[in-house]
């Protein structure tokens, strides 16, 4: 059984994301889409908030199963007996960035290959940065974000009253 990890903050789903599941989830018999908790960031969401959001808006895949963890890519990949990681790829730059990674996890545990994934060109633009600025600065993301992720934004916004 070939398995993939789609390893992410998700902070919140995107589309963009979306739009990599969706691709990827054809590619491999099982996909594990790992919600990580980025010590790098500080999160809008909690863990089992992204958790959730990603498990609604994945729940149509059948081959697709949501977890959250922390710790070490490498290690979690090889727990999950995984062959591949998935990366998405907006522009030249993520590439740049998402290679040095790949090369760290490669040495890490080597039975994974990176698999790089373009996003959608109607994507390319949008990062769940991005949709928590324009959230929170009352802009509509409706377009960026699945429907369940834009009343969340909403909700967390009247609960942070901005």
């Amino acid at each position: 059984m070939k398995v993939a990890v789609y390893p992410g903050s998700f902070d919140p789903v995107t589309n963009g994301h979306i739009d990599i599941i969706n691709k990827t989830s054809k590619l491999f018999d099982k996909m594990v889409v790992a919600v990580i908790h980025n010590v790098s960031k500080k999160a809008l969401f909690t863990l089992a908030e992204r958790e959730e959001m990603v498990k609604e808006n994945t729940k149509h895949l059948d081959n697709v199963n949501v977890e959250s963890f922390s710790g070490l890519l490498a290690d979690y990949v090889r727990q999950k007996q995984a062959c591949a990681i998935i990366r998405g790829l907006r522009t030249a730059a993520d590439f740049e960035y998402e290679m040095y990674i790949a090369m760290a996890n490669k040495t890490l545990y080597p039975s994974a290959e990176t698999v790089f994934v373009l996003a959608d060109s109607k994507y390319i633009y949008i990062s769940s940065s991005i949709v928590k600025e324009v959230a929170l600065l009352n802009g509509s993301v409706a377009e960026l974000v699945p429907e369940s992720v834009n009343k969340a934004l909403a909700l967390k916004k009247a609960a942070m009253k901005i």
